[in-house]
């Protein structure tokens, strides 16, 4: 693997490195500037793997798959950030501190207004990530370099497309109990 393959990695276990570290400082220490601070940091993640990938490229890489993944990853993480740090600290709260209610399962048109509503931040991860590899794209200004990101959009806007029709597909036929 290449070094920005596994920045991918490392951004990725760092993601959830710090939101753990602000879980437990926050909870378990009793330290909510600190666990604040460490869930804050979450960005700054974004940003070195931003940075890395545009140097790498600017130095005269080909970008590769790995490169538009590097994109998706940060679109992804913004867009989704938020809610998979509540995703997180309900459930620390509920299996790990004891408090608060059971994390809710969704069925019916509950779920699939969820599901929908997580269709929009994918639209919203795409648009941020479609949008560095635009720039990513204008600024080599090598096709021949940039072939693989152009290539990955399109790939990525059939993956949006087919979410959407899961998306409309739970309120045609929406998830029921099992048992």
């Amino acid at each position: 693997m290449n070094v920005i393959a596994w920045l991918i990695v490392a951004c990725e276990i760092g993601f959830w490195v710090v939101i753990t570290l602000g879980l437990l400082t926050r909870y378990i220490l009793k330290k909510n500037k600190l666990g604040l601070f460490f869930l804050a940091l979450t960005p700054v993640i974004d940003l070195i793997l931003l940075v890395v990938t545009g140097v790498d490229l600017y130095r005269g890489a080909t970008a590769t798959q790995v490169h538009a993944i590097a994109a998706v990853y940060i679109g992804i993480s913004i867009a989704f950030g938020r809610s998979m740090i509540e995703w997180a600290d309900i459930r620390f709260q509920y299996y790990v501190m004891k408090q608060g209610a059971k994390p809710v399962k969704r069925f019916g048109m509950d779920y699939a207004k969820h599901y929908f509503k997580s269709w929009g931040q994918h639209v919203l991860a795409f648009l941020i990530g479609a949008g560095i590899l635009f720039v990513l794209i204008y600024l080599i200004n090598d096709s021949s370099r940039t072939e693989v990101l152009a290539g990955f959009l399109k790939v990525w806007t059939l993956v949006l497309g087919i979410d959407l029709l899961i998306a409309i597909s739970n309120f045609i036929w929406p998830k029921r109990k099992k048992g």
